[in-house]
């Protein structure tokens, strides 16, 4: 059970965004914690190149060991208890999990980070660099080392203002959030388990790059995988009866079938990412290359097709598989064929919790006088780590931790004015929530 209603908890948060058109001046606590996170900001940013120096690719384990090495003795200092979490069963480093209970606790809340980057321990990328005008470059500064520098800002901003009293907060950093281990039902046992009976979740992850904008949702993914078989023949006798429509036809058939069918669905996408057709085909393990063969005078006797699905929510997901299921069953002449769906990766489905709680940040950061905060566009949203407990937290958001562009590539940077401004923000939303929490049944 959570430890409160979720009707109660939505009542908190719009209570507490209820703010006039006008920037509204600052409480005393408030003021405490702006001042906390602003003294901060020097000390967190070398705190940044630290972790940024060091490599943490999802594969070099020691490196991802190495970095959540250097962040639990900082969650140690504020009376967090740390444990490292094994990933030897799922073929990952694993992950780091603190957790700190209230002496007077009115909310739960979640912190989602992750100690890996996409850059391996022998790319070229390697090293921090901050240029005049505050932009930082380096493997993993936005996404997501920057924000897991901007959680510890927060919570120590809560701590010297005297309010992380007031909540249970649980921190769980994954350390292969860029390339999940497998069996996910354990490389996501820990988050899911640290998201029961939570309140509140906030993803720290950089998000659309813009402080302007906060997410509330993430479509999810879903692999799938077109098989397809026909006869083979000579080519002079393709389309009769004996030898069918062979095996490239029968598949451009059900691709164009699934643009018919499912092509304009709001925040629906599906994409053949490898295509291969001919008399002969062979693939590599993880299906991600292959090879095939074939002549013109050959009617082809195999296609595969590998993808990826692309839905906003559980529902969704459903009726494209349903209708992806259907065609693939309606052969042409002379063929078969079947689909799989595999892997796959849940979204954060729209709730009026997620929308409440970006209300309380939008206000925040009005009274800030950073300006609006909307939300970011599902559809310009990739999955997170955030999408795996959206079933559990009635109340998330996510991409507040420091903006950047470039991810993934050599050109990664963010944005380092960005790291104060956002730590306020949320220090800020989680006082209101708290303060309303005293008068919320």
């Amino acid at each position: 059970m959570r430890s409160r209603s979720i009707a109660a908890l939505f009542a908190l948060a719009l209570a507490a965004s209820a703010v006039p058109a006008d920037a509204a001046p600052l409480r005393p606590v408030e003021r405490r914690a702006v001042a906390a996170v602003r003294g901060q900001v020097p000390g967190a940013i070398e705190l940044l190149r630290q972790l940024v120096e060091r490599n943490s690719g999802t594969l070099n384990t020691e490196g991802v060991r190495a970095v959540g090495a250097m962040l639990a003795p900082r969650f140690a200092a504020l009376g967090f208890t740390t444990r490292w979490a094994d990933g030897a069963a799922f073929g990952r480093a694993g992950h780091l999990v603190a957790t700190r209970r209230g002496t007077h606790a009115r909310l739960t809340v979640l912190f989602i980070g992750h100690l890996d980057t996409v850059f391996d321990a022998d790319s070229p990328f390697q090293h921090f660099t901050v240029q005049p005008d505050s932009t930082a470059t380096g493997p993993g500064v936005a996404d997501m080392k920057g924000g897991d520098v901007v959680m510890l800002v927060v919570l120590r901003a809560l701590a010297d203002a005297g309010v992380l009293e007031q909540l249970d907060v649980r921190v769980v950093l994954d350390g292969d959030e860029e390339h999940a281990g497998m069996p996910r039902e354990l490389s996501r046992r820990d988050l899911i388990e640290a998201a029961r009976g939570c309140d509140v979740v906030f993803g720290f992850e950089d998000g659309a790059g813009d402080p302007a904008q906060a997410v509330v949702a993430r479509r999810g993914s879903l692999s799938w995988t077109l098989s397809v078989s026909g006869h083979r023949a000579h080519s002079s006798q393709i389309f009769r009866e004996s030898v069918g429509a062979g095996a490239v036809f029968e598949a451009a058939r059900i691709l164009q079938a699934f643009r018919d069918s499912l092509g304009g669905e709001p925040h629906l996408t599906f994409n053949p990412g490898l295509v291969l057709g001919g008399s002969d085909v062979a693939t590599e393990p993880g299906l991600v290359r292959g090879i095939a063969s074939g002549k013109s005078n050959v009617v082809p006797e195999t296609t595969l097709v590998r993808g990826d699905l692309r839905a906003l929510t559980p529902e969704q997901f459903a009726h494209a598989t349903d209708v992806m299921t259907r065609i693939v069953g309606r052969h042409l002449p002379g063929t078969a064929a079947t689909i799989e769906f595999g892997d796959s990766y849940p979204p954060l489905a729209p709730g009026p919790g997620h929308d409440a709680l970006l209300a309380v940040f939008d206000g925040a950061s009005r009274d800030l006088g950073y300006g609006p905060v909307r939300a970011t566009n599902p559809d310009d949203a990739g999955a997170a780590d955030i999408s795996f407990v959206g079933d559990w937290v009635p109340m998330a958001l996510d991409g507040v931790g420091l903006a950047g562009s470039g991810g993934h590539s050599v050109h990664e940077q963010a944005d380092l004015r960005v790291l104060g401004e956002n730590a306020e923000r949320i220090a800020l939303t989680l006082i209101r929530l708290c303060e309303r929490s005293r008068t919320t049944p």
